[in-house]
């Protein structure tokens, strides 16, 4: 019995049946290994998300990926033996694969491969509703598979499900399958051409009223905000991106409407092709007047959220817009102690209890932002008032910048028509 085996026997007792997933990873230089399994947590939730169950984790140190297979042959060897013993269906790696490293693996492991790329974009795949999305992720998936084909894996007969394959048969089909490609992206970026100048049309007549967007990182409760001060009723699930298609509601503030719109949620190395497909949808971040900037507080890496949000809309042009930060789920975070309670805990309970200084970030954000955060709980309404109270502010301020001479005790009217 090899080595392998043996360690396989230990890691499980029964083998894994039916849509079931392996995550692979190496861990660089500048990378501590808890920061690799945070990533890969991320890494499983998607893979849920998309349909499939994690069955194990592997893990390389390596200074860079090997050129032909990623990670090295030991490390392949053991992932071939690991997916060959419990029949798992596929494997999918946390970064991004070359043309050239995907089609050696699945001649190597014989099994469906999915980078974090191709992941993302199937699971938008299955989310999207509206004619617009559907279209900006189909576009942005062909263009990411066209280099990639295989003659092992055919992914185009896969447009809606997240765990099925078949076998291709040699070098014609492939060079069928191209041209297929090719063809169907010509005909989606004309399709998506005569929606973006709907969408344009669209918001030109919005002109004259306040625009607000909710950005944040993906389900930290955009959508169950966006239902909370709306009153409608956006998919709101505990999984990444349980929602990929903007949504616009008029709301009225203290007589001043404004548009109020939900877009997809933002995510560590978020797609190149699905940020530059989703042009349109994006333009409601760009034109906006007042960013909703939503952060999971419970999160244990929220800073680092923030940050990829922040890098995300400085890409796309929007990272100068003013910003409400929301730090939501306090309700599921522990705040600092009273002084009194403090006096009766000792120095390492104070360590273990990670508490929260409410109180440090406001001064440290608003400082930074301008405007001071607003801390509550979307879900169980906790403190809606408040951060009703800081929006409404914002979208005063920037009222007066449309209208200069608007006074705060103007009554706005609106006919049935404008409405």
């Amino acid at each position: 019995m090899s080595k392998y085996s043996r360690k396989l026997q230990k890691l499980h007792e029964t083998a894994p049946k039916e849509n079931t997933a392996v995550l692979v990873s190496i861990i660089r230089q500048y990378q501590t290994e808890q920061e690799t399994n945070e990533h890969l947590d991320e890494l499983a939730f998607l893979t849920e998300t998309l349909g499939a169950k994690t069955v194990y984790r592997f893990t390389q140190r390596m200074e860079k990926p090997d050129i032909k297979t990623f990670v090295g042959s030991g490390k392949l060897e053991e992932i071939l033996t690991y997916i060959t013993h419990f029949e798992v269906d596929m494997v999918i790696f946390d970064d991004d694969l070359l043309p050239s490293q995907m089609r050696n693996l699945e001649n190597e492991l014989k099994v469906k491969i999915y980078d974090r790329s191709l992941l993302i974009l199937d699971i938008f795949l299955n989310r999207a509703q509206s004619a617009q999305a559907k279209t900006q992720v189909e576009l942005a998936r062909f263009q990411y598979l066209l280099p990639r084909l295989t003659r092992m894996w055919t992914h185009l007969e896969r447009q809606r499900g997240g765990t099925t394959t078949r076998g291709g048969s040699g070098e014609k089909e492939i060079e069928t399958d191209k041209r297929d490609i090719r063809n169907r992206i010509s005909l989606l970026k004309g399709k998506l051409l005569e929606i973006e100048k709907q969408g344009e049309t669209q918001r030109k007549s919005r002109k004259g009223i306040v625009r607000v967007a909710i950005v944040g990182y993906t389900n930290v409760g955009k959508s169950t905000l966006m239902n909370l001060i709306t009153k409608t009723d956006i998919l709101a699930e505990n999984k990444l991106f349980a929602t990929v298609d903007s949504t616009v509601r008029k709301v009225v503030f203290e007589n001043i409407p404004f548009l109020f719109s939900d877009t997809v949620g933002f995510i560590r190395k978020l797609p190149t092709h699905l940020i530059e497909s989703f042009k349109s949808t994006l333009d409601e971040i760009r034109e906006a007047d007042l960013l909703i900037h939503v952060v999971d507080i419970s999160h244990p890496h929220f800073e680092d959220h923030i940050t990829v949000v922040m890098q995300t809309l400085n890409e796309i042009k929007a990272g100068d817009k003013p910003v409400l930060l929301v730090f939501n789920k306090i309700d599921l975070v522990q705040t600092m102690p009273s002084e009194e309670e403090s006096m009766q805990m000792t120095e390492l309970e104070l360590e273990e209890a990670n508490y929260l200084d409410f109180e440090s970030l406001s001064e440290a954000y608003e400082k930074k932002n301008g405007i001071k955060p607003v801390f509550m709980a979307a879900s169980s309404g906790t403190n809606v008032e408040g951060f009703r109270e800081s929006l409404t502010s914002e979208v005063k301020k920037q009222h007066q910048k449309i209208y200069p001479h608007y006074l705060e005790d103007e009554i706005v009217t609106w006919t049935e028509e404008e409405k």
